[in-house]
C-alpha cells in the first residue's frame, strides 16, 4: 500500500496509530518520525489553487 495513502487515512481517522504502523511495516518510533517529517514537509509546500471554469 502507498505510504502517503496510509498516512492520509491515519490523519482522517480511518486507521489508528497502531494500524498505520502495521500497514507500513514500521515501529512506533519510526512512525512518529515519519509523521513529523510529513507534517513539516506538507506545511512548507505551496497549496494548489483551484481554478474555476
Amino acid at each position: 500500500m502507498d505510504k502517503s495513502k496510509v498516512i492520509a487515512a491515519y490523519r482522517r481517522g480511518i486507521v489508528n496509530f497502531r494500524e498505520c504502523g502495521q500497514l507500513l511495516g514500521i515501529g512506533e518510533l519510526e512512525l512518529r518520525s515519519l509523521l513529523e517529517l510529513t507534517e513539516t514537509s506538507a506545511s512548507s509546500e505551496p497549496r494548489s489553487r483551484r481554478v474555476s471554469s
